[in-house]
């Protein structure tokens, strides 16, 4: 009993040990559009800045779901090669994602730039808005693949257990992108006020220093045996299918949660355009929110991957465990934050007390916060899921709980009952029962440890 214990703590210590860099290099990932944010609220008609900044975030975002799979089924593959040994895998893993995520982003930067306005469009943003979002979205899609370069490398420093490195990177870059924003977003220290494609400019730029380095560390040998050669190779069918295999559902996962996003914002711009702003302002305070839990989900998922690479599916539910106590705690944590701050919080945007942006951006916050214990423990279960590689039972879960019933209930509440704004937030915190729940039963009935050691 003493051992079990002892094993406990050991698997809960490298946890920590591991999720901490990842909280930090998320929190700076997140911190850059806050600043983005924050410092567009300083910009005359700041509410359509703000509003054009929204849109703009949720293009983004969407154009980023083949990106998100492609990063889920390298990272499960390095942590199953790397748990088992097989550092030969390792290496052609490695290569092979990385040509896949240039090409990837090449393309994301030629179709995302013709198809932004209509995009945004659809989304229901104003003339103004768009006009406003396309100032931000145009710079950074056509730099896309530098954005995702660099999400994939620190994914792949993740799944062999290095974090620390990403994230001091992270902070020699963030650093960069105020000292940029702050001079390109309002035109200090003599730099010119292009508003928000300096916001833009300051932030792609940041994300082509960070990828550098973390290809210059890898070519100098920061993580041992394993290297990266520059020069191009054929891409291997048989390895690409298997990435698209795992990496699939984890990008129609991705869709879905946009899916939602999109159509809560559609359902908002019906309502009251000034709600989008609170969104986009939310969709901040969100990310942030929710960066704690999601970066113990990634740490899971490296360390069920080791483990199940290793045939330890013993060890893969003690990590699981220990997940779920570290997301919750963390998260219900948050919770009394958001709930017992939330005006303060917005104040950090310069929106005044009392004003319709602000009150709605509180009642958004507030919102999320009364849900974030729940989506800790759900957060947990999908690290365990994407580790073992099943992600195809995280995309059902997804499905289920967001399209078949958060989306309905957003447009009943909102709508049909005539609860407004409220309604169509409220639904994204309850749909959250629905995600505890069954990522409890596919844990207890055990298929996933079996299963997700054959990926």
């Amino acid at each position: 009993m003493q051992t079990q214990i002892l094993s406990q703590r050991s698997i809960f210590s490298r946890l920590f040990s591991l999720a901490w860099p990842i909280i930090g290099l998320n929190v700076l990932a997140v911190l850059s559009l806050a600043i983005d944010t924050a410092m567009s609220g300083r910009l005359e008609n700041k509410e359509v800045a703000l509003s054009g900044l929204s849109f703009a975030t949720q293009v983004i975002f969407l154009l980023m779901v083949a990106m998100i799979g492609l990063t889920v089924g390298t990272v499960a593959m390095i942590a199953r090669s790397y748990g088992a040994g097989d550092i030969k895998r390792v290496n052609h893993v490695l290569k092979q994602s990385v040509m896949l995520t240039i090409i990837l982003g090449v393309i994301v930067a030629i179709v995302g730039n013709i198809f932004a306005r209509p995009i945004l469009a659809l989304l229901g943003a104003s003339v103004d808005a768009q006009d406003h979002g396309l100032q931000y979205l145009r710079p950074l899609l056509t730099a896309t693949v530098f954005n995702y370069l660099f999400i994939l490398l620190a994914g792949i420093y993740r799944s062999v257990g290095n974090t620390r490195t990403p994230f001091q990177v992270s902070l020699v870059t963030n650093c960069v992108n105020v000292f940029l924003n702050y001079g390109l977003i309002l035109g200090k220290m003599g730099m010119p006020a292009w508003g928000l494609q300096g916001a833009a400019i300051g932030t792609l730029t940041s994300q082509l220093i960070g990828t550098l380095f973390l290809v210059w560390l890898l070519r100098k040998g920061i993580l041992p045996k394993i290297t990266m050669t520059l020069r191009p190779e054929p891409i291997d069918r048989k390895m690409a299918r298997t990435l698209i295999r795992v990496g699939t559902p984890a990008a129609l996962d991705m869709i879905i949660l946009n899916a939602a996003f999109l159509s809560i914002i559609g359902m908002l711009a019906s309502l009251n355009e000034v709600a989008v702003a609170a969104h986009g302002i939310g969709l901040r305070i969100q990310a942030l929110a929710f960066v704690p839990g999601m970066s113990v989900s990634q740490a899971t998922g490296a360390l069920v991957g080791q483990a199940l690479g290793a045939n330890n599916a013993k060890e893969a539910r003690q990590v699981v465990q220990a997940s779920l106590v570290l997301c919750f705690g963390i998260m219900s944590s948050l919770a009394l934050l958001l709930i017992l701050a939330a005006q303060p919080i917005v104040a950090l945007f310069d929106i005044k007390a009392g004003t319709p942006l602000s009150n709605l951006s509180v009642m958004w916050i507030q919102l999320l916060g009364y849900g974030m214990p729940l989506i800790g423990i759900s957060i947990a279960y999908i690290g365990m899921l994407r580790g073992a590689g099943r992600t195809d039972t995280s995309l059902k879960i997804n499905f289920g709980a967001t399209v078949l019933f958060q989306i309905p209930l957003s447009y009943i509440l909102g709508f049909t009952f005539g609860l407004g704004v409220f309604g169509v937030w409220v639904a994204f915190p309850i749909a959250y029962v629905i995600r505890c729940i069954w990522g409890y039963l596919v844990y207890k009935q055990g298929s996933w440890a079996k299963e997700g050691a054959q990926v």
